[in-house]
């Protein structure tokens, strides 16, 4: 029996669902890293980012290579970053919409009743 889409959408979205792997999928975004940049840009231990890749990569998400001892991830295909440029968009709309409301409350505090 197959997963319905909806549900296979829910997992994907759920597997997003890490501070760690998105800041990674944000950094591959600019072309493939090392792991040691991805250490650098990202305040978080060795371990934890290694679990977090891991992840990222069983989803098939990012991919691996092997440059002697150093280990470079990229994303696997172009979607994944236009899935991170729209969630940038949709955010910023979000927020924007709130800092309007903020400004009206606050207005609206210092006008009075």
């Amino acid at each position: 029996m197959s997963v319905p889409l909806y549900q296979a959408k829910a997992e994907f979205f759920r597997m997003l669902g890490h501070p760690v792997r998105i800041r990674v999928l944000e950094l591959l975004q600019d072309g493939p890293m090392p792991v040691r940049e991805l250490l650098a840009a990202i305040e978080v231990e060795p371990s934890g980012l290694s679990q977090q890749l891991a992840v990222l990569r069983r989803s098939g998400i990012v991919t691996s290579t092997r440059d002697g001892s150093t280990v470079v991830y990229e994303l696997a295909g172009g979607d994944v970053a236009d899935l991170m440029k729209a969630a940038r968009r949709i955010l910023t709309e979000m927020l924007t919409g709130k800092g309007e409301l903020l400004a009206e409350l606050q207005e609206a505090e210092v006008a009075g009743p």
